[in-house]
């Protein structure tokens, strides 16, 4: 009786598959109905705050950064509108989280290019650290290794970084398309880690790729945070931080229990399909989506450094002109 009780005799709790959502929905409870719609309404208000947000930045950020900062702010609302249908949906959750990492690998690409762009792009970005070194002892993958050499920054060393980020935006959606088609030929199982099965390759290859885009990103940021602080990176970077530690840690830890059965079945959901943590993710990304708001919600023209603006490609220097008794003086001198 006591393992009839743990749900341990229910034939969902050995199923490979999560149910349908007409079983999901028949077994849900009041408060989990009461949940479900709470979750849904969190997501929908994360929607229409970065619409609004979107339609700011399209009005009053130039166009050269606009399109950037639109796709960093869309992160979080695109994983909480993900989450919110795997809910409904559990079978497609497969689909959806593939959905929510093919686009944040975009964003960390968009992330790096958007501290160049803060700097002034990149020739004044190079102008600026003309004699300066990047610190590639840093995390995540060699923060310990402190005896790597400083490298100058160049040309090549900033195309080496964006490389960094890039390659992780074009190689994940191949490997995503790769693991669906080998899914639909019955060869691709997402918890069979076994070394003959592709799922162990592909992830550990997946795995290898973000953390060299997350390192590219890291050195970067590492470099501007002193002078790109007017422009609140500091908090921003914080948020980017957050989203990969909840969108990639947090998931992996939560699944790992799951394939262990630490998290115990609650029929009709066995321990891997409430595995998924997709309610967690909802709540989490609506919280950052409105944070996400106060923070990137400023005016950019008003928070040029002045380091940069100096630098601007076209800026010329202007003689400082001083008005006295209505006459106009320059370096001194009356104009005539």
């Amino acid at each position: 009786m006591e393992s009839e009780a743990n749900g341990t005799l229910d034939p969902s709790c050995d199923a490979s598959d999560p149910p349908y959502s007409e079983e999901l929905l028949r077994s849900l409870d009041l408060p989990g109905r009461f949940l479900f719609a709470i979750l849904t309404l969190m997501t929908l208000i994360a929607i229409l705050v970065f619409i609004e947000e979107a339609v700011y930045i399209y009005k009053k950020i130039p166009s050269s950064k606009r399109s950037i900062i639109i796709w960093i702010n869309a992160a979080a609302p695109v994983i909480s509108t993900t989450s919110c249908i795997g809910m409904w949906v559990p079978r497609s959750t497969m689909f959806t989280d593939y959905t929510a990492g093919i686009f944040f690998a975009i964003v960390i690409h968009k992330f790096l290019m958007m501290m160049i762009k803060d700097c002034g792009g990149q020739k004044v970005l190079l102008r600026r650290f003309e004699n300066g070194r990047f610190t590639i002892s840093t995390g995540p993958c060699c923060c310990c290794c402190l005896c790597l050499p400083r490298v100058p920054i160049t040309r090549q060393t900033l195309f080496w970084l964006k490389l960094g980020t890039f390659q992780f935006a074009v190689f994940r959606p191949v490997l995503i398309f790769l693991s669906i088609v080998l899914w639909t030929n019955g060869n691709y199982i997402l918890n069979n880690l076994s070394p003959k099965g592709p799922a162990l390759w592909i992830s550990c290859f997946v795995g290898a790729l973000t953390l060299c885009a997350l390192w590219a990103v890291a050195i970067m940021f590492r470099k501007v945070r002193i002078l790109l602080k007017c422009k609140n990176i500091i908090p921003k970077f914080a948020l980017y931080q957050f989203i990969v530690i909840l969108n990639q840690l947090q998931t992996t830890i939560i699944n790992i229990f799951a394939a262990q059965k630490v998290i115990p079945c609650a029929p009709p959901l066995s321990s891997r399909a409430r595995g998924s943590s997709q309610q967690l993710l909802i709540m989490e990304m609506f919280l950052i989506t409105v944070i996400s708001r106060v923070v990137y919600r400023r005016k950019y023209h008003d928070l040029e450094p002045p380091e940069c603006v100096a630098e601007e490609p076209g800026d010329k220097e202007e003689t400082p002109k001083i008005i006295l008794n209505g006459v106009v003086v320059e370096d001194g001198l009356p104009k005539v």
